[in-house]
């Protein structure tokens, strides 16, 4: 089996093993998530395909031929996850996931607590989204020559661009990593990374410790906002590049402000799927008006997560335009 799925089985009910022990290869090997609903059928997606799972691990695809998903199988999963103590996880329940080594993340859903109209935990936990984590190194690998400043030795600011669940994370991930090693075929040094990874999915900490390999040369700010993330990294360790994901809000854009007249090169991620989607939120119609990134990356899952689908420079003129599944 996969080191993915191997690491994710301690941590299911006994029931649920079980099931995951006996799946066929052509899901294990594109496993992408495993969803457990209380009452409801488990459910796996892989290869950009879903189905359900019977009794015996096998793909079916309609509810009444499934194996349900108990309230014990989502306690006694929880109880593994947690250790023992779901107490000891109250921050990362108000985040909605809990990272695991590995770096695979559950993410949860059921009754929120609220105090003061803030969300202080949650209780009566009724459904987990296990998404398993991995890296594709190389998977940046045909951007660099464009993204790249090669007189500078830096590369330029730039967003990486696509709708949810088509790759850009795991490109912003391999773009830091290829950064922070350097690049000796492309006479392109190491530079020092700095990563505010407020969903831990980018370095995916466990304990403090990045689950994914991200070079010699990286930083990383776990579970911190990135509005104030990006200003503690710029003062506190000096990176020559930072990067973070999922930019939108009109904090995340007033940090970015502070960050490009400073020689700090910014990576970053936003959802969209177009220009279009892109200038109807208009704290990213404002960075595209003021010019503040030199390349836009637009990602899909046309053919697969990371299918490049474009590089526009910042007065959108397309770089490259050809379809190349990462």
């Amino acid at each position: 089996m996969e080191s993915g799925i191997c690491q994710i089985l301690p941590l299911v009910a006994p029931a649920l093993k079980a099931i995951f022990e006996r799946l066929p290869s052509f899901i294990v090997e594109g496993l992408e998530e495993i969803r457990l609903r209380r009452e409801r059928p488990l459910a796996v997606r892989y290869h950009q395909e879903e189905c359900f799972l019977n009794i015996r691990g096998e793909p079916v695809y309609t509810p009444s031929e499934a194996y349900m998903v108990s309230e014990e199988d989502i306690l006694k999963t929880l109880q593994l996850i947690s250790q023992g103590s779901l107490y000891a996880y109250e921050e990362e329940l108000r985040q909605g996931f809990i990272t695991l080594p590995g770096g695979h993340r559950v993410g949860l859903a059921g009754r929120a607590v609220l105090d003061g109209g803030v969300l202080k935990t949650m209780r009566d936990i009724s459904s987990l989204n296990i998404r398993i984590a991995r890296a594709v190194p190389g998977a940046a690998r045909q951007l660099l020559p464009f993204i790249l400043d090669f007189q500078e030795k830096r590369p330029y600011h730039t967003l990486l661009v696509s709708p949810p669940r088509a790759g850009k994370t795991t490109i912003l991930r391999d773009l830091v990593r290829s950064l922070s090693y350097g690049l000796p075929a492309l006479n392109f040094p190491g530079l020092s990374v700095g990563v505010v990874d407020e969903r831990s999915e980018l370095a995916a900490c466990f304990q403090g410790v990045p689950q994914h390999d991200l070079g010699p040369r990286v930083d990383v700010l776990d579970c911190c906002p990135k509005a104030v993330g990006m200003v503690m990294l710029l003062r506190s360790m000096a990176p020559q590049v930072i990067a973070t994901d999922e930019i939108g809000r009109s904090e995340d854009v007033a940090a970015l402000w502070e960050m490009v007249n400073t020689g700090v090169s910014i990576l970053a991620t936003a959802h969209a799927s177009c220009w279009e989607e892109m200038e109807q939120r208009p704290y990213l119609r404002e960075l595209i008006e003021q010019r503040v990134f030199r390349r836009y990356v637009f990602l899909s899952r046309r053919k697969g997560p990371g299918t490049l689908e474009g590089v526009w420079d910042e007065n959108k003129r397309l770089l490259r335009g050809v379809n190349v599944s990462v």
